[in-house]
């Protein structure tokens, strides 16, 4: 049985005695930090910000688990680039 959204929204209010619209509140802005995280780090990994600039905006292990990331990408395209 699935279990719809406002489901989930209410079960979730349950839990935390909280309103369903302050779910929704920490919900959008979640969503919404983890969205400018996402541009903060595109935007460092394609050169348009500093790693220091990077840093400051969403903290250094983020910025580390960038790193590790695009480095894992680039390994993957020239293994690819030469098999």
């Amino acid at each position: 049985m699935a279990v719809d959204l406002s489901d989930r929204v209410r079960e979730i209010a349950d839990a935390r005695g909280v309103s369903e619209s302050e779910v929704f509140e920490q919900a959008l802005e979640r969503g919404i930090i983890d969205l400018w995280e996402n541009v903060v780090l595109g935007k460092y990994v394609d050169g348009e910000l500093s790693r220091e600039q990077a840093v400051e905006l969403v903290g250094l292990e983020k910025v580390k688990r960038a790193d590790r990331e695009s480095a894992a990408v680039k390994e993957d395209i020239d293994w690819g680039l030469n098999a």
